[in-house]
């Protein structure tokens, strides 16, 4: 009797195993908040790059994004990450995206740009979201800055095997609902931990019928849902996305490629440590209430009491206190001071068109004190650009800025103040995380948009 086909990550994984616990490293991404420790450390221990062409280095998580730029960061002592990460890459001979590169952007939005993610691959960076880019069918996880070091100079990393989930998403998502909804609504459901010490590959109709931006948000927030990595198989859709990108194969190459990239994929008898359903028709326009994404509920809802939300009563009411809410409050209605649009879960061109085609005749609240769209990439804001998104944001109170992680969270030198309100498209609500004492909702753009004209938190299809 044949044997059964593997699941997609157990045959990354066995392509990739050495010997156990020891895995072959093909990309390594860097960035400047953690990158000139892993370059300094190899450089005292005399090592070297084993290689440079697969090392890329990124100016993304303290750069600052206000017009007209130059090398700087607003984040207070923060330009050493800079200059010192600068230097440290170029004498090894790496691949730098500068600040006022034409190719900068944000990690994981630049490297699918580029092609230097493709499927079947291993990726590490030092950067929790870098399972963003299992999207392609590759295995793509975080690290931290000495597993960096290692895995540049040796080209392999020391990793226990995690466990394989599948969450199998059926049907379709209904008018308004997007990826980002899809993912809090995991989190909201099966906990911040649900997913940990987990390769989840995102499957079936819902998920085979997302674009490729649509299956990075989705990836992207594996890691709030406590995930090792993320990964949903190459299609047709995925290696129409990579053709004639930069580092992607050409010609006789790319042929090639297309026939080992089509091999990646689980069997329909593969075997999975654990598996969850999700009926797309269930999942609704959501909104977080709390401090962590899984505080998170239909935006319809109204803020849940700690039974409903299955929590501790005083992880609840501290959640409560900081948010400055009440069980039973609705969230709809709720006044906003700030709204954000950016980061590695929704800054893609895509997510700007979604955002500015709400936006496009209106103006924000006057209420709203601070409203920033923050592009993923240089190639995302020329391409918005081009297309007229950056006038409609501007028309409509937005301000417009260069690519980077930017307001995502409080390490550029920026931030929202103190007991303010905000929406925002980004991954995490943590306390503080946009500033100190800021109040973060996280929603997708759309909700982001709308709930700026409102002034309130709201949906689209309240908008006059």
């Amino acid at each position: 009797m044949a044997a059964a086909m593997p699941s997609l990550f157990e045959t990354l994984w066995r392509t990739h195993e050495i010997r156990p616990g020891l895995v072959a490293i093909d990309r390594v991404m860097l960035h400047e908040r953690t990158g000139a420790a892993a370059l300094r450390a190899l450089e005292a221990a005399g090592r070297r790059v084993v290689n440079p062409a697969h090392a890329f280095v990124v100016m993304d998580h303290i750069v600052d994004t206000r017009p007209g730029r130059t090398d700087g960061t607003l984040m207070p002592g923060g330009q050493a990450f800079i200059t010192e990460t600068r230097a440290a890459a170029r004498a090894f001979g790496l691949t730098v995206f500068d600040v006022t590169d034409p190719d900068q952007g944000i990690t994981h939005v630049i490297s699918p740009e580029l092609g230097i993610v493709l499927p079947g691959l291993t990726l590490v960076a030092p950067d929790s979201h870098t399972g963003t880019q299992g999207a392609f069918g590759a295995l793509a996880w975080g690290i931290g800055s000495s597993e960096a070091e290692h895995a540049l100079a040796t080209g392999t990393l020391r990793v226990g095997k995690p466990g394989a989930m599948r969450v199998m998403v059926s049907g379709r998502l209904g008018p308004g609902v997007t990826p980002k909804d899809l993912a809090l609504h995991l989190i909201a459901t099966h906990g911040a931990r649900g997913g940990e010490g987990m390769a989840v590959e995102f499957a079936g109709e819902a998920v085979t019928a997302l674009d490729m931006e649509g299956r990075m948000t989705l990836c992207n927030m594996a890691t709030e849902f406590g995930a090792f990595s993320a990964l949903v198989a190459p299609d047709e859709v995925t290696f129409a996305w990579l053709a004639g990108r930069r580092h992607a194969p050409k010609g006789a190459m790319w042929e090639q490629a297309l026939a080992h990239w089509r091999t990646l994929r689980s069997g329909p008898d593969a075997a999975f440590d654990r598996e969850i359903a999700v009926d797309a028709a269930e999942v609704q326009p959501m909104v977080s209430w709390g401090t962590s994404p899984q505080h998170s509920v239909p935006l319809r809802a109204a803020v849940p009491t700690a039974a409903e939300a299955g929590l501790a009563p005083d992880t609840h009411a501290r959640a409560l206190a900081y948010m400055g809410l009440r069980p039973g409050q609705p969230l709809r209605g709720l006044p906003i001071d700030g709204a954000f649009i950016g980061s590695c879960t929704n800054s893609r061109l895509s997510d700007l068109r979604r955002a500015a085609a709400i936006l496009k005749g209106r103006r924000i609240a006057p209420t709203v004190r601070k409203a920033l769209v923050v592009p993923g990439s240089q190639a995302v804001k020329r391409a918005a650009e081009a297309e007229g998104l950056d006038r409609i944001f501007e028309a409509a109170g937005f301000a417009w800025r260069e690519s980077g992680c930017s307001l995502c969270f409080f390490a550029g030198g920026e931030s929202f103040g103190a007991g303010e309100r905000v929406i925002s498209s980004t991954n995490r609500n943590f306390e503080s995380r946009q500033g100190p004492g800021t109040r973060t909702h996280i929603a997708s753009p759309e909700v982001v948009a709308a709930s700026a004209i409102a002034g309130v938190i709201a949906s689209p299809a309240e908008l006059a």
